[in-house]
């Protein structure tokens, strides 16, 4: 029985590991311009190639930016999971994407922002939502009032929004509403380098929890008879899952659905919730579901490219409503 759940696991990851490569490479050489993959090996060994600027400048940052905020997709929406004891919670069930949009409309309205204050504004944004949660979490014990006031914080920001965007001209309201559609696209080397590095050493803080994570999940009475101090660990769950959830909205946009489907999708390729396995598979599931949803995005009506969200929901929406029919199915 172990020597069939140990194959199984490096059967997942075996499994895992080679669709984030060959997706890659697929994203890479695929498009409005063909790029045969032997050009990709000669352009790294330093030969010049055709079309070597878009290869080197638009479809290799995406794809990279691609992966990764896949991956940080995947992982925020386990931490969530977890933390909530909740199957259906997401990186956004804490108002973090409405905060950003509020954000991001004052400065496209107010400010004429360039990408980079755009950016700038969508993370702080979201770390302004993710300082509210984690000032309720202070004064509650109940996970559903947190989740409620997520939910308030997410309405009270969309409404601010909407007061914003009554003032705002007709190209910002465009503008706007392109960003909050979700898009890999625009992507350049220098995104890539912070996105690695606040996805990198977030992934390393959460690897290093993985241990109190399994005894979290068991219950947080158990969790508290192993030595974990359940306030501290519940507000370290909310800053990791809120940083990745930021860096995404910043990037890219609200992208919906991966958060909440991913984790069950592993789940299900594994059958184990260990979080030492969940966390790395997480975040290649994550990795493998955003390359998949937009290189369909970017090649399904090319040269029409479709947002982002809208190919996450189609593939994303069913999975969470199988988890809801199969939990409300136990309950009976």
């Amino acid at each position: 029985m172990q020597d069939n759940r140990k194959m199984r696991y490096i059967l997942a990851f075996l499994v895992l590991g080679i669709s984030t490569v060959v997706l890659v490479i697929l994203n890479i050489c695929i498009g409005t311009v063909e790029i045969p993959f032997m050009d990709i090996l000669q352009s790294i060994a330093g030969k010049s190639v055709d079309n070597e600027r878009i290869l080197w400048d638009i479809r290799m940052p995406r794809a990279f930016a691609a992966l990764l905020l896949g991956g940080a997709l995947g992982l925020a929406g386990y931490l969530l999971q977890t933390f909530f004891h909740n199957p259906i919670a997401g990186p956004f069930v804490l108002g973090i994407s409405s905060g950003a949009k509020m954000m991001v409309a004052l400065v496209m309205v107010f400010l004429m922002g360039n990408a980079l204050h755009v950016s700038s504004a969508a993370f702080v944004g979201a770390l302004l939502s993710m300082g509210f949660v984690l000032a309720v979490s202070r004064k509650v014990n109940h996970m559903a009032m947190l989740v409620v006031s997520g939910v308030m914080i997410g309405y009270i920001c969309s409404a601010i929004t909407e007061l914003v965007v009554t003032f705002a001209s007709d190209s910002d309201i465009v503008n706007l509403h392109n960003w909050s559609r979700g898009s890999f696209s625009g992507m350049t080397w220098d995104n890539v380098k912070v996105i690695t590095g606040v996805v990198l050493i977030t992934y390393l803080f959460v690897t290093w929890i993985a241990k109190p994570l399994g005894a979290y999940q068991l219950g947080e009475v158990y969790a508290q008879n192993m030595g974990v101090n359940i306030p501290a660990f519940r507000v370290l769950l909310v800053i990791l899952s809120s940083i990745l959830s930021a860096c995404i909205v910043a990037f890219a946009g609200p992208i919906s659905f991966v958060g909440v489907a991913v984790p069950h999708l592993v789940k299900s390729l594994l059958r184990t919730t260990k979080p030492i396995l969940m966390i790395p598979a997480c975040f290649l599931g994550g990795s493998v579901f955003c390359l998949f949803c937009d290189l369909l995005a970017r090649m399904l009506f090319a040269p029409t490219e479709l947002s982002i969200s809208t190919v996450t929901a189609v593939f994303g929406a069913p999975v969470v409503i199988i988890v809801m029919m199969r939990r409300k199915k136990s309950n009976l």
